[in-house]
Protein backbone atom coordinates (compact mmCIF):
# COMPACT_ATOMS: atom_id res chain seq x y z
CA UNK A 1 0.00 0.00 0.00
CA UNK A 2 3.03 2.33 0.48
CA UNK A 3 4.55 1.48 -2.91
CA UNK A 4 3.67 4.85 -4.46
CA UNK A 5 5.54 6.87 -1.84
CA UNK A 6 8.54 4.60 -1.13
CA UNK A 7 11.81 5.16 -2.98
CA UNK A 8 12.20 2.98 -6.03
CA UNK A 9 15.17 1.26 -4.47
CA UNK A 10 12.77 -0.19 -1.87
CA UNK A 11 10.15 -1.29 -4.35
CA UNK A 12 10.27 -4.86 -5.57
CA UNK A 13 10.41 -8.00 -3.55
CA UNK A 14 11.20 -6.32 -0.19
CA UNK A 15 8.72 -7.05 2.57
CA UNK A 16 7.50 -4.54 5.19
CA UNK A 17 9.47 -6.13 7.96
CA UNK A 18 12.68 -5.62 5.97
CA UNK A 19 12.35 -1.81 6.21
CA UNK A 20 14.58 0.03 8.66
CA UNK A 21 12.78 1.91 11.50
CA UNK A 22 13.88 5.30 10.21
CA UNK A 23 12.63 4.59 6.71
CA UNK A 24 9.32 3.33 8.07
CA UNK A 25 8.76 6.54 10.05
CA UNK A 26 9.38 8.68 7.01
CA UNK A 27 6.92 6.57 5.05
CA UNK A 28 4.21 6.82 7.70
CA UNK A 29 4.49 10.63 7.93
CA UNK A 30 4.28 10.97 4.19
CA UNK A 31 1.21 8.74 4.07
CA UNK A 32 -0.54 10.77 6.78
CA UNK A 33 0.08 14.04 4.98
CA UNK A 34 -1.27 12.56 1.77
CA UNK A 35 -4.46 11.38 3.47
CA UNK A 36 -5.04 14.79 5.16
CA UNK A 37 -4.60 16.54 1.86
CA UNK A 38 -7.05 14.16 0.18
CA UNK A 39 -9.72 14.64 2.90
CA UNK A 40 -9.66 18.45 3.01
CA UNK A 41 -12.81 20.40 2.07
CA UNK A 42 -13.03 20.80 -1.65
CA UNK A 43 -13.36 24.38 -2.64
CA UNK A 44 -13.46 25.58 0.97
CA UNK A 45 -12.40 29.08 1.89
CA UNK A 46 -8.72 29.53 2.55
CA UNK A 47 -7.59 30.26 6.08
CA UNK A 48 -9.34 27.49 8.10
CA UNK A 49 -12.83 27.02 9.50
CA UNK A 50 -15.67 29.56 9.13
CA UNK A 51 -16.64 31.79 12.11
CA UNK A 52 -18.28 29.80 14.91
CA UNK A 53 -21.99 30.47 15.45
CA UNK A 54 -22.68 31.92 18.91
CA UNK A 55 -25.61 33.42 20.81
CA UNK A 56 -25.24 36.59 22.83
CA UNK A 57 -27.11 38.81 25.23
CA UNK A 58 -26.81 42.57 25.37
CA UNK A 59 -26.04 43.70 28.89
CA UNK A 60 -28.30 46.23 30.57
CA UNK A 61 -28.58 47.69 34.04
CA UNK A 62 -31.58 47.00 36.25
CA UNK A 63 -32.52 46.90 39.91
CA UNK A 64 -32.04 43.36 41.17
CA UNK A 65 -33.82 42.22 44.34
CA UNK A 66 -31.48 40.84 46.99
CA UNK A 67 -32.63 37.65 48.72
CA UNK A 68 -30.58 36.23 51.60
CA UNK A 69 -31.32 32.65 52.68
CA UNK A 70 -30.28 30.96 55.91
CA UNK A 71 -31.01 27.81 57.84
CA UNK A 72 -33.05 28.73 60.91
CA UNK A 73 -34.80 27.22 63.91
CA UNK A 74 -38.09 28.22 65.45
CA UNK A 75 -38.44 29.20 69.10
CA UNK A 76 -41.38 30.19 71.24
CA UNK A 77 -42.11 33.87 71.72
CA UNK A 78 -41.88 33.15 75.43
CA UNK A 79 -40.75 29.87 76.95
CA UNK A 80 -41.37 29.74 80.70
CA UNK A 81 -40.37 27.07 83.19
CA UNK A 82 -43.08 26.34 85.73
CA UNK A 83 -41.77 25.67 89.23
CA UNK A 84 -43.39 25.49 92.64
CA UNK A 85 -42.71 28.30 95.09
CA UNK A 86 -43.33 26.24 98.23
CA UNK A 87 -42.28 22.76 99.30
CA UNK A 88 -44.79 19.98 99.80
CA UNK A 89 -46.42 16.87 98.37
CA UNK A 90 -47.81 17.24 94.84
CA UNK A 91 -51.46 16.25 95.09
CA UNK A 92 -52.84 16.79 91.59
CA UNK A 93 -52.08 17.82 88.03
CA UNK A 94 -54.86 20.15 86.84
CA UNK A 95 -54.16 20.41 83.09
CA UNK A 96 -53.94 18.19 80.03
CA UNK A 97 -50.44 17.80 78.72
CA UNK A 98 -49.93 19.50 75.35
CA UNK A 99 -53.06 21.63 75.65
CA UNK A 100 -53.38 25.40 75.60
CA UNK A 101 -53.59 26.97 79.04
CA UNK A 102 -54.53 30.50 80.00
CA UNK A 103 -52.52 32.86 82.15
CA UNK A 104 -53.44 32.29 85.81
CA UNK A 105 -54.89 28.83 85.21
CA UNK A 106 -54.00 26.29 87.92
CA UNK A 107 -51.60 23.61 86.66
CA UNK A 108 -50.70 21.74 89.88
CA UNK A 109 -51.93 21.52 93.47
CA UNK A 110 -49.51 21.09 96.35
CA UNK A 111 -50.84 19.76 99.66
CA UNK A 112 -52.20 22.92 101.42
CA UNK A 113 -52.79 21.38 104.88
CA UNK A 114 -49.57 22.53 106.58
CA UNK A 115 -49.95 25.98 105.09
CA UNK A 116 -53.51 26.29 106.40
CA UNK A 117 -52.20 25.52 109.87
CA UNK A 118 -49.51 28.15 109.55
CA UNK A 119 -52.13 30.64 108.43
CA UNK A 120 -54.35 29.89 111.43
CA UNK A 121 -51.41 30.18 113.83
CA UNK A 122 -50.42 33.53 112.40
CA UNK A 123 -54.02 34.75 112.59
CA UNK A 124 -54.16 33.81 116.30
CA UNK A 125 -50.84 35.53 116.97
CA UNK A 126 -52.22 38.61 115.27
CA UNK A 127 -55.14 38.69 117.70
CA UNK A 128 -52.78 38.48 120.69
CA UNK A 129 -50.62 41.28 119.29
CA UNK A 130 -53.63 43.51 118.74
CA UNK A 131 -54.77 42.95 122.34
CA UNK A 132 -51.29 43.73 123.69
CA UNK A 133 -51.18 46.92 121.66
CA UNK A 134 -54.54 48.05 122.98
CA UNK A 135 -53.38 47.37 126.58
CA UNK A 136 -50.20 49.38 126.03
CA UNK A 137 -52.16 52.25 124.51
CA UNK A 138 -54.55 52.35 127.52
CA UNK A 139 -51.64 52.32 129.96
CA UNK A 140 -49.96 55.20 128.15
CA UNK A 141 -53.21 57.18 127.99
CA UNK A 142 -53.73 56.70 131.78
CA UNK A 143 -50.22 57.83 132.74
CA UNK A 144 -50.05 60.85 130.46
CA UNK A 145 -52.25 63.25 132.55
CA UNK A 146 -50.74 61.97 135.78
CA UNK A 147 -47.25 62.59 134.41
CA UNK A 148 -48.25 66.09 133.41
CA UNK A 149 -49.43 66.67 137.03
CA UNK A 150 -46.04 65.50 138.28
CA UNK A 151 -47.66 62.60 140.12
CA UNK A 152 -45.54 59.84 138.51
CA UNK A 153 -41.87 59.62 137.74
CA UNK A 154 -40.27 60.13 134.36
CA UNK A 155 -39.21 56.46 134.27
CA UNK A 156 -42.75 55.16 134.61
CA UNK A 157 -43.95 57.36 131.77
CA UNK A 158 -41.00 56.36 129.54
CA UNK A 159 -41.66 52.66 130.19
CA UNK A 160 -45.31 53.07 129.18
CA UNK A 161 -44.32 54.91 126.00
CA UNK A 162 -41.78 52.22 125.03
CA UNK A 163 -44.27 49.46 125.81
CA UNK A 164 -46.77 50.98 123.38
CA UNK A 165 -44.17 51.22 120.60
CA UNK A 166 -43.00 47.62 121.16
CA UNK A 167 -46.57 46.33 121.04
CA UNK A 168 -47.17 48.22 117.77
CA UNK A 169 -44.01 46.77 116.20
CA UNK A 170 -44.93 43.25 117.28
CA UNK A 171 -48.34 43.71 115.69
CA UNK A 172 -46.78 44.72 112.37
CA UNK A 173 -44.41 41.75 112.49
CA UNK A 174 -47.19 39.25 113.12
CA UNK A 175 -49.33 40.87 110.44
CA UNK A 176 -46.47 40.38 107.93
CA UNK A 177 -46.14 36.76 109.07
CA UNK A 178 -49.85 36.27 108.41
CA UNK A 179 -49.50 37.76 104.94
CA UNK A 180 -46.66 35.33 104.28
CA UNK A 181 -48.81 32.42 105.44
CA UNK A 182 -51.63 33.56 103.13
CA UNK A 183 -49.19 33.85 100.23
CA UNK A 184 -47.74 30.38 100.84
CA UNK A 185 -51.25 28.94 100.94
CA UNK A 186 -52.05 30.67 97.65
CA UNK A 187 -48.86 29.28 96.10
CA UNK A 188 -50.01 25.71 96.74
CA UNK A 189 -51.96 26.26 93.49
CA UNK A 190 -49.21 26.46 90.84
CA UNK A 191 -50.57 28.69 88.07
CA UNK A 192 -49.48 29.28 84.50
CA UNK A 193 -47.55 32.57 84.22
CA UNK A 194 -48.45 33.06 80.54
CA UNK A 195 -50.95 31.88 77.94
CA UNK A 196 -49.46 29.14 75.80
CA UNK A 197 -49.07 25.43 75.21
CA UNK A 198 -48.22 23.42 78.32
CA UNK A 199 -45.59 20.73 77.98
CA UNK A 200 -45.24 17.31 79.53
CA UNK A 201 -45.36 17.09 83.31
CA UNK A 202 -41.89 16.47 84.74
CA UNK A 203 -43.21 15.05 88.04
CA UNK A 204 -46.13 12.87 89.03
CA UNK A 205 -48.65 13.03 91.85
CA UNK A 206 -47.28 12.09 95.26
CA UNK A 207 -43.82 13.52 94.59
CA UNK A 208 -42.22 15.75 97.21
CA UNK A 209 -41.65 19.10 95.56
CA UNK A 210 -38.82 21.01 97.17
CA UNK A 211 -39.75 24.50 96.09
CA UNK A 212 -38.22 26.21 93.04
CA UNK A 213 -35.52 23.57 92.73
CA UNK A 214 -37.90 21.16 90.98
CA UNK A 215 -39.11 21.79 87.42
CA UNK A 216 -42.78 20.89 87.08
CA UNK A 217 -43.41 21.67 83.39
CA UNK A 218 -42.94 24.40 80.81
CA UNK A 219 -45.33 26.67 78.94
CA UNK A 220 -44.50 28.02 75.47
CA UNK A 221 -46.23 30.96 73.82
CA UNK A 222 -46.40 30.06 70.13
CA UNK A 223 -48.20 33.10 68.74
CA UNK A 224 -46.24 34.99 67.61
CA UNK A 225 -43.23 32.77 66.98
CA UNK A 226 -39.54 33.60 66.85
CA UNK A 227 -37.26 32.27 64.09
CA UNK A 228 -33.59 32.36 65.05
CA UNK A 229 -30.78 32.13 62.49
CA UNK A 230 -27.07 32.83 62.34
CA UNK A 231 -25.33 35.13 59.86
CA UNK A 232 -21.71 34.22 59.24
CA UNK A 233 -19.08 36.84 59.84
CA UNK A 234 -18.05 36.60 56.19
CA UNK A 235 -21.60 37.27 54.92
CA UNK A 236 -22.00 40.15 57.34
CA UNK A 237 -18.78 41.78 56.17
CA UNK A 238 -19.68 41.28 52.50
CA UNK A 239 -23.12 42.82 53.03
CA UNK A 240 -21.71 45.79 54.88
CA UNK A 241 -19.05 46.28 52.20
CA UNK A 242 -21.70 46.23 49.42
CA UNK A 243 -23.88 48.71 51.32
CA UNK A 244 -20.97 51.09 51.87
CA UNK A 245 -20.00 50.82 48.19
CA UNK A 246 -23.56 51.55 47.09
CA UNK A 247 -24.01 48.15 45.42
CA UNK A 248 -26.85 47.27 47.81
CA UNK A 249 -29.62 49.59 48.97
CA UNK A 250 -31.43 48.68 52.18
CA UNK A 251 -35.13 49.46 52.86
CA UNK A 252 -35.91 52.96 54.07
CA UNK A 253 -37.01 51.71 57.50
CA UNK A 254 -34.05 49.33 57.73
CA UNK A 255 -36.29 46.29 58.28
CA UNK A 256 -36.00 43.28 55.98
CA UNK A 257 -39.07 41.27 55.06
CA UNK A 258 -38.82 37.60 56.02
CA UNK A 259 -40.47 34.52 54.52
CA UNK A 260 -40.23 30.89 55.58
CA UNK A 261 -39.94 27.57 53.83
CA UNK A 262 -41.04 24.63 55.92
CA UNK A 263 -39.15 21.38 56.33
CA UNK A 264 -41.24 19.70 53.61
CA UNK A 265 -40.52 22.48 51.11
CA UNK A 266 -43.84 24.31 51.44
CA UNK A 267 -43.93 28.08 51.88
CA UNK A 268 -45.33 29.41 55.15
CA UNK A 269 -48.29 31.67 54.44
CA UNK A 270 -47.43 34.45 56.90
CA UNK A 271 -44.59 36.93 56.45
CA UNK A 272 -42.44 38.29 59.23
CA UNK A 273 -39.80 40.88 59.95
CA UNK A 274 -36.32 40.85 61.45
CA UNK A 275 -36.45 42.53 64.86
CA UNK A 276 -33.08 41.69 66.40
CA UNK A 277 -29.47 41.29 65.31
CA UNK A 278 -26.76 40.61 67.85
CA UNK A 279 -23.58 42.66 67.71
CA UNK A 280 -21.54 39.80 69.17
CA UNK A 281 -20.03 36.95 67.16
CA UNK A 282 -20.28 33.45 68.58
CA UNK A 283 -16.74 32.17 69.03
CA UNK A 284 -17.86 28.57 68.54
CA UNK A 285 -19.74 29.00 65.23
CA UNK A 286 -18.37 32.28 63.84
CA UNK A 287 -21.90 33.64 63.37
CA UNK A 288 -23.93 36.44 64.90
CA UNK A 289 -27.46 35.60 65.99
CA UNK A 290 -30.43 37.27 64.33
CA UNK A 291 -34.13 36.85 64.96
CA UNK A 292 -37.35 37.34 63.02
CA UNK A 293 -40.92 37.36 64.30
CA UNK A 294 -43.83 35.59 62.59
CA UNK A 295 -47.52 35.43 63.40
CA UNK A 296 -48.63 31.87 64.15
CA UNK A 297 -52.39 31.91 64.80
CA UNK A 298 -53.01 28.33 63.63
CA UNK A 299 -49.96 26.92 65.46
CA UNK A 300 -48.47 25.65 62.20
CA UNK A 301 -45.01 26.49 63.48
CA UNK A 302 -43.74 24.45 66.40
CA UNK A 303 -40.88 25.43 68.64
CA UNK A 304 -37.60 23.75 67.77
CA UNK A 305 -38.21 22.77 64.13
CA UNK A 306 -35.72 23.63 61.38
CA UNK A 307 -36.82 25.90 58.52
CA UNK A 308 -35.31 28.03 55.75
CA UNK A 309 -35.67 31.79 56.11
CA UNK A 310 -35.38 34.21 53.17
CA UNK A 311 -34.79 37.92 53.77
CA UNK A 312 -35.89 40.37 51.09
CA UNK A 313 -36.42 44.09 50.73
CA UNK A 314 -32.91 45.16 49.74
CA UNK A 315 -32.00 45.82 46.09
CA UNK A 316 -28.92 46.09 43.90
CA UNK A 317 -29.42 49.31 41.91
CA UNK A 318 -28.19 49.48 38.31
CA UNK A 319 -26.79 45.95 38.41
CA UNK A 320 -25.65 43.87 35.42
CA UNK A 321 -26.66 40.20 35.43
CA UNK A 322 -25.36 37.58 33.01
CA UNK A 323 -26.38 33.90 32.78
CA UNK A 324 -24.26 31.47 34.71
CA UNK A 325 -23.23 29.54 31.60
CA UNK A 326 -21.58 32.69 30.20
CA UNK A 327 -19.10 32.96 33.08
CA UNK A 328 -15.98 30.85 32.64
CA UNK A 329 -13.07 30.09 34.94
CA UNK A 330 -9.48 30.62 33.84
CA UNK A 331 -6.02 30.76 35.41
CA UNK A 332 -6.52 34.45 36.13
CA UNK A 333 -10.00 34.09 37.55
CA UNK A 334 -13.49 34.40 36.09
CA UNK A 335 -14.07 35.91 32.65
CA UNK A 336 -16.65 36.17 29.88
CA UNK A 337 -16.37 36.41 26.10
CA UNK A 338 -17.52 39.70 24.58
CA UNK A 339 -18.13 40.25 20.86
CA UNK A 340 -16.09 43.31 19.88
CA UNK A 341 -16.54 45.66 16.94
CA UNK A 342 -14.60 43.28 14.67
CA UNK A 343 -16.99 40.40 15.43
CA UNK A 344 -14.29 38.57 17.34
CA UNK A 345 -14.43 36.93 20.75
CA UNK A 346 -12.68 39.07 23.32
CA UNK A 347 -12.06 37.60 26.80
CA UNK A 348 -13.05 40.02 29.53
CA UNK A 349 -12.06 39.46 33.19
CA UNK A 350 -15.00 40.12 35.51
CA UNK A 351 -15.62 40.33 39.25
CA UNK A 352 -18.59 38.17 40.09
CA UNK A 353 -20.87 39.17 42.94
CA UNK A 354 -23.86 37.40 44.39
CA UNK A 355 -26.15 34.95 42.64
CA UNK A 356 -29.39 36.49 41.39
CA UNK A 357 -32.52 34.67 40.32
CA UNK A 358 -31.40 34.34 36.70
CA UNK A 359 -27.60 34.59 36.74
CA UNK A 360 -24.50 36.12 38.28
CA UNK A 361 -24.34 39.76 39.33
CA UNK A 362 -21.25 41.35 37.75
CA UNK A 363 -19.61 43.84 40.10
CA UNK A 364 -17.01 45.03 37.60
CA UNK A 365 -15.66 44.25 34.13
CA UNK A 366 -18.80 44.89 32.05
CA UNK A 367 -20.87 47.90 31.14
CA UNK A 368 -24.31 48.31 29.66
CA UNK A 369 -24.69 47.68 25.93
CA UNK A 370 -21.95 45.06 25.51
CA UNK A 371 -22.64 41.74 23.78
CA UNK A 372 -21.75 38.78 25.99
CA UNK A 373 -21.50 35.31 24.45
CA UNK A 374 -23.64 32.79 26.33
CA UNK A 375 -23.94 29.85 23.92
CA UNK A 376 -21.10 28.40 21.88
CA UNK A 377 -18.28 29.42 24.23
CA UNK A 378 -16.65 25.98 23.99
CA UNK A 379 -16.10 26.38 20.25
CA UNK A 380 -14.16 29.63 20.38
CA UNK A 381 -10.97 31.08 21.80
CA UNK A 382 -9.50 34.55 22.35
CA UNK A 383 -9.63 36.54 19.12
CA UNK A 384 -11.62 33.90 17.24
CA UNK A 385 -14.10 35.24 14.65
CA UNK A 386 -17.71 34.56 15.57
CA UNK A 387 -21.05 34.66 13.85
CA UNK A 388 -23.86 35.99 16.05
CA UNK A 389 -26.91 33.97 15.11
CA UNK A 390 -29.77 35.01 17.39
CA UNK A 391 -30.16 36.41 20.89
CA UNK A 392 -29.90 33.74 23.58
CA UNK A 393 -33.26 32.81 25.09
CA UNK A 394 -33.74 33.57 28.79
CA UNK A 395 -33.29 30.52 30.99
CA UNK A 396 -34.22 30.21 34.63
CA UNK A 397 -32.57 26.83 35.14
CA UNK A 398 -29.15 27.93 33.89
CA UNK A 399 -26.42 25.38 33.55
CA UNK A 400 -23.16 25.84 35.43
CA UNK A 401 -20.22 27.30 33.56
CA UNK A 402 -18.39 24.66 31.66
CA UNK A 403 -21.46 22.69 30.59
CA UNK A 404 -21.88 22.10 26.92
CA UNK A 405 -24.01 24.69 25.14
CA UNK A 406 -27.32 23.77 23.56
CA UNK A 407 -26.28 25.08 20.11
CA UNK A 408 -25.40 22.35 17.67
CA UNK A 409 -22.05 22.58 15.85
CA UNK A 410 -22.11 23.46 12.17
CA UNK A 411 -22.22 20.50 9.80
CA UNK A 412 -18.86 19.53 8.40
CA UNK A 413 -18.39 19.62 4.63
CA UNK A 414 -18.50 16.30 2.83
CA UNK A 415 -15.14 14.61 2.47
CA UNK A 416 -14.26 13.69 -1.03
CA UNK A 417 -12.10 10.66 -1.53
Amino acid sequence: MFAHILPRSFQGNYRMNNLSPRTFRHAAIAASLSLMAACGPAGGPPGGFPPAPVSVITTETRDVPVVLEYTAQTAGYREVEVRGRVSGILLKRNYKEGSTVRQGESLFTIDPAPFKLAQARSAADLGVAEAQLQQAQRELARLKPVYEAKAVSQKEFDDATSGERIARAQLESIRARLNEANLNLEWTHVESPITGVAGRSAVSEGTLVSGPGVLLTSVTQTDPMYVIFGVSDRDHLALRRDVEAGRIKLPADGKLKATLKMGDGRDYAKTGAVNFSDVRVNTQTGTSESRAEFANPANQLRAGEFVRIALSGATRPAAIVVPQRAVLEGPGGKFVYVVNAESKAEPRPVEVGAWAADGWVINSGLKAGERVIVDGVLKIGPGAPVNVTEPAPAKTDDKPAGDKSDAKPAAKPAVKS
